[in-house]
């Protein structure tokens, strides 16, 4: 008798640490820790996760195509990656139905980087130049796109694929006379570069024809479908840590800090405000919400790949973004 009362005692409490333990989520973030890593670092440092029941783990990235796979694999629950790169993917392998859950820029990054001494101004410019463009670049991605609404002669374009790291460099050195980027990332990384603040010229994809989204945190299909409580948990906290860095980007970028020991402070808030201000707080934001997307203007923006994109396996809007874990929009606002 007291060898049963035991063996119950025993499970019940193993039942109980069960239901107690945190969830584990493996996050893939699309690049290093820089200024618009805040919300997310400043989530994970102050136990916002945690609060919500959750084990995270964050890891840094090569680029803003390479979470997907991750996710769609399995490797990681959860990631952060660009939805334009996301629907050409779903596209391509449509049995693997990763989905984005949540918008971070709410107007992409994408850009065109110049140098006014080196004659690239406008679009047009680009002809008969060089441009530097990494392989997995986000920006460089929406390259044709950009193409057939500025009316450029993609042939008169050298194209040259260039690594992450030397690519601000090699403008900075005149070896080419323009780059693709994220405009956060290239404009400061010029800058350190030693290229004057008035010589450069940043083309901003969208105010150039392309009406697009950006970069959107992910979910992997079978992570989703078994653990839909804990993408909502890790949804709630992230949106309180973008909610604290758009309140006070000066605080939130310090846990950048903490993360990459060759961040400098003042940079990377420039950094971070330029992103908010660009890519993350728009009227459709203020309006709507931290997090939700469109559905119409998602539509657009797929009809406008479309354009310079031979959909094999078209997905349906509702494949690419699924709100269905986003809390109520009172809950998102931005204050």
């Amino acid at each position: 008798m007291k060898l049963c009362k035991s063996i119950l005692l025993i499970a019940t409490m193993f039942a109980v640490g069960v239901a107690n333990a945190d969830v584990s989520i493996k996050f893939a973030n699309d690049w290093k820790w820089e200024g618009p890593a805040a919300p997310l670092l400043l989530a994970w440092d102050t136990g916002l996760y945690k609060a919500e029941g959750l084990d995270v783990q964050m890891d840094t990235g090569k680029g803003s195509l390479d979470a997907i796979p991750r996710v769609a694999s399995g490797t990681y629950q959860m990631g952060n990656a660009d939805i334009n790169s996301l629907i050409k993917f779903r596209d391509k392998n449509p049995d693997l139905p990763v989905k984005a859950v949540f918008m971070i820029y709410n107007a992409p990054p994408f850009a065109i980087v110049g140098r006014k001494s080196l004659g690239v101004n406008a679009p047009k410019d680009l002809e008969g130049k060089i441009l530097g463009a990494p392989a997995p670049d986000g920006a460089y991605a929406q390259w044709n796109a950009f193409v057939k609404a500025n009316g450029i002669d993609a042939s008169a374009v050298t194209i040259e694929n260039v690594g992450f790291p030397v690519r601000e460099p090699m403008l900075a050195q005149g070896k080419v006379d323009a780059i693709t980027g994220y405009a956060f990332s290239s404009f400061i990384n010029l800058k350190a570069n030693g290229v004057p603040e008035d010589d450069i010229s940043v083309l901003l994809m969208r105010d150039h024809g392309l009406d697009l989204y950006g970069n959107v945190i992910l979910v992997n299909p079978k992570f989703a479908e078994e653990n839909p409580e804990a993408v909502k948990a890790f949804l709630r906290a992230t949106i309180k840590g973008f909610q604290a860095t758009i309140a006070d980007p000066a605080s939130a970028v310090k846990h950048v800090v903490n993360h990459n020991d060759v961040a400098r402070e003042e940079v990377e808030l420039e950094r971070l405000n330029m992103a908010l201000n660009q890519n993350i707080v728009t009227d459709e934001v203020r309006a709507n919400g931290i997090g939700g997307v469109d559905i119409a203007r998602l539509q657009r923006s797929m009809d406008q790949i479309a354009d310079t994109y031979e959909y094999t396996n078209r997905p349906a809007v509702y494949d690419i973004f699924d709100s269905s874990f986003l809390p109520e929009a009172a809950e998102r606002m931005v204050h």
